[in-house]
Order: C-alpha cells, then sequence, then structure tokens
C-alpha cells in the first residue's frame, strides 16, 4: 500500500508519463474513429457507386472484419508484453496503427483499380486491428502497474483522457472540414487528410514513448510468465470468474463506445437527416465534456470504489438509452442532450477501465487476459454495431438496436454486482 507519509505529503502525479503510455492509445483511436466518422464520405470510392446504402454496409462490414483480428493481436501482443515487457510492445503496436492509417490515406479507388481497392482497404483495417488488440490490454496494463494502489483509479483516467483527446481531435475535424469543403470535394480528396494526419501523430507517439521504462513489478513478474505454458487456456481455467465479468461489463462499454462515437454519427445523418455539422459539433461539444469528467471520476472510485460507479453506469443505461434515441433528429440541442448525457454516464467506466482490467489478472497473465477476452467480446459487440444499426435502419427497424443496448446494459448491471471491491489493493 501507499505509505501514509507520502499521502500526507501529497502525491505528484508523472504526468509526462502517463500521457508518453496513453499517446499510443490516443492514435488508435484517433484512427479508429475517423474511418467511422468519414466512412460517409469516402464509402463510395472504395466500392461500386450506384447504391449509397450498400456502399456504407460495405464499409462498415469491413469495419466489422477488422475488429476480429483484434483478440489475434490482443493474444500475441499481450503474451509479447507478458514475456518481453510492456513498452516494446507499445512502441511495436503505434507504428502498425500509423502504418495502417497512412495506407488508408493514400489508397487508390474502385474507380482506378477496381475490387482491388476495398481488398487493400481491408488488409490496412487488419493491421490496424491487430494493433489495438494489443495497444488496449498492454497501455491499461502498464498504468494499472506503476500506480500507487490507492491512486489507481486517478492514473487510469488518463487511458480515456487520451481517448477522448484523439476522438475530440477528430471530431473537431470533421466539423471543421465540413464547414469549409464541399461534399463533392471531401469524397474525392478529403476524407484522406484526418488518415494522413494519422501518421504524423504516430511520430509522436513513439518519440514519447521512447523515453519510458518498464514497470518494476513486470520485472519482478517476467520469469513466472515466461514458464506459463498456453497461458489463453491457464486464463480459463485458473481465472475463468475474472474472464466471465470482464467480458460481462465489457460488452457494454464496447456498446457505448461505438454508439456514441461512431454509430449515431453516420445514423443521425443518413437515416434520421440531421445536419452533419450539428452532428459534429454536438459530438464535439459532449467529447470535451467526458474528457474534463475523466479525472474526477477516477479520484472519485480511490475514494468510494469501483463498484459502485459501474453499477450506476449501468443502471441509468438501461433506463435512458431507448428514450435518448428519440431525441436523434435534426436540431443541435436534441443531439446535444444524446450525446452529453450518453457520454458522461459512460465516464463512470473509461475512467477506471484500466484498473479494474488489470486488478483482475495476475501480472503474468495480464497482457494476455485483458488482450484476448477484451478484445473477443469488443469484435462480438463493436465491430458490429455500427454494422447492425446501418442495417437495421435500411430495414426501417432503428429503435431495435437502442433496445439490444439496453438489454446489454441489463445483463452488465448483474454482471457488476459479482464484482469484489478493489480500490485500494495491490496488484497481483
Amino acid at each position: 500500500m501507499v505509505d501514509s507519509t507520502t499521502e500526507r505529503l501529497g502525491h505528484r502525479l508523472p504526468v509526462k508519463k502517463l500521457f508518453a503510455a496513453s499517446v499510443g492509445n490516443a492514435l488508435e483511436w484517433f484512427d479508429w474513429t475517423i474511418y467511422a466518422t468519414f466512412s460517409i464520405y469516402f464509402a463510395s470510392e472504395f466500392f461500386p457507386k450506384g447504391n449509397e446504402a450498400l456502399a456504407l454496409i460495405n464499409t462498415f462490414a469491413t469495419y466489422a472484419l477488422a475488429f476480429f483480428f483484434r483478440p489475434l493481436g490482443g493474444m500475441l501482443l499481450g503474451r509479447f508484453a507478458d514475456v518481453r515487457g510492456r513498452k516494446p510492445a507499445m512502441l511495436l503496436t503505434i507504428v502498425l496503427m500509423a502504418g495502417g492509417s497512412v495506407a488508408i490515406g493514400l489508397l487508390p479507388t474502385f474507380d482506378q483499380v477496381g475490387w482491388l481497392a476495398p481488398i487493400l482497404l481491408l488488409l490496412a483495417r487488419v493491421a490496424q486491428g491487430l494493433s489495438l488488440g494489443g495497444e488496449i490490454s498492454n497501455a491499461s496494463a502498464y498504468l494499472g502497474e506503476i500506480a500507487p494502489p490507492a491512486r489507481r483509479g486517478r492514473y487510469s483516467a488518463f487511458f480515456y483522457i487520451s481517448t477522448g483527446s484523439a476522438v475530440l481531435i477528430a471530431s473537431i475535424l470533421g466539423f471543421v472540414l465540413a464547414r469549409t469543403m464541399s461534399k463533392a470535394d471531401l469524397t474525392a480528396y478529403g476524407w484522406r487528410i484526418p488518415f494522413l494526419l494519422g501518421g504524423v501523430l504516430g511520430i509522436i507517439g513513439l518519440w514519447l514513448r521512447r523515453s519510458l521504462a518498464e514497470t518494476e513489478i513486470f520485472e519482478e513478474k517476467k520469469s513466472t510468465a515466461r514458464r506459463v505454458e498456453r497461458p489463453l487456456r491457464t486464463t480459463l481455467r485458473e481465472h475463468p470468474r475474472a474472464v466471465g465479468q470482464l467480458v460481462g461489463f465489457s460488452m457494454l462499454s464496447t456498446l457505448c463506445y461505438y454508439t456514441f462515437f461512431s454509430a449515431l454519427t453516420s445514423f443521425a445523418v443518413k437515416t434520421r437527416k440531421a445536419d452533419d455539422v450539428d452532428v459534429f459539433l454536438a459530438l464535439s461539444i459532449a467529447t470535451a465534456l467526458f474528457i474534463a469528467l475523466q479525472y474526477p471520476m477516477g479520484a472519485l472510485s480511490d475514494r468510494f470504489g469501483r463498484k459502485p460507479q459501474l453499477l450506476v453506469w449501468s443502471a441509468a443505461t438501461a433506463i435512458l438509452i431507448v428514450p435518448l434515441s428519440t431525441l436523434v433528429r435534426p436540431g443541435l440541442p436534441g443531439l446535444l442532450v444524446v450525446f452529453c448525457v450518453g457520454l458522461c454516464l459512460y465516464t463512470a467506466l473509461t475512467s477506471i477501465a484500466p484498473a479494474i482490467m488489470s486488478e483482475l489478472f495476475p501480472t503474468e497473465l495480464r497482457g494476455v487476459g485483458i488482450g484476448a477476452w477484451y478484445n473477443l467480446t469488443v469484435a462480438l459487440f463493436g465491430g458490429t454495431a455500427p454494422l447492425v444499426l446501418t442495417a437495421l435502419s435500411d430495414a426501417g427497424l432503428s429503435t431495435l438496436f437502442f433496445w439490444y443496448v439496453a438489454a446489454g446494459a441489463v445483463i452488465a448491471f448483474f454482471v457488476i454486482r459479482t464484482l469484489p471491491e478493489t480500490k485500494g489493493s495491490d496488484l497481483r
């Protein structure tokens, strides 16, 4: 536990280290978000023209397929991190993601190379899927392992401060481009700008991470990790309860993330006929609020516990998600309510996600345990969210999607009730 004298004198956050650890996650989510956000402009560039709805569905199908490489990336890069170290794994993930982003920004269109265009798009997304699968587990483990036990919630908050900042940049970029460029120009070349910017962010991320030190607990446990055989099977055999709990609350987490940060953007514009500028502005304002609440919510969990926060989040989401969906329509006020309420509730989980996940598994299995099972859950429920919402909307059944999210929230509530309270505990 943290020394009481240190607590009385005050604790100084290692802000530079926290941002360096989180910057890769920022890049990952910047690239992931701009794909979903700008898909309404580039969908027809990679698939045959003539049916915009089908092109958008095919684009989201590519988005969903890439998610199924996340568990593989989480398993391989998580194991790599458990054996070789968190730092080298985090450097590798940022290179993969930045490379995929630049590749998408430079890809030829369907008119230029035919069906080779969507194939190349899928390959770039596969690289990003592998990268993101490893980044989340390894950055979460790193933040959890460097944090003093009594401040793990505060340290964890930086994970989604970086994520929110990246999404905010993507949203503002969408807002600016929508205001300054015609839809014809955005479709022709404007959508490439954010992907190329992702490459620049990757260079910055590599520079920041180069000076990170390995975590002390990894150094102590690395010999134990190397002796583990069949690590994925070991997580199921020795920690089945932790695996089930991780899947349970991650299901709702990923549905919330991809509903508010990805699926609602195209749904509001294409299905509910909202103005794209209003959508980007509402999302940008809500995301700024989302970022601002991360640290206070992390500190709240260090004081009152993780479990109460998670119970409030899941219960409120179950009750409010369907009524909120009725406000997705033309006009800024309704859109602001939807995005602000949804994302403010979501901070109860995001502010402490690395802490909760790190506390579920021992150090020698932390990377692979989080990486494989968290990313499998995201692939099943998050990667398919924009596709499901788009397909249901095209069939005139969009309301069913929001009942689906509400059902996920009910399941998560009962799973969270089985979690032990872990605030202030030492990592295993």
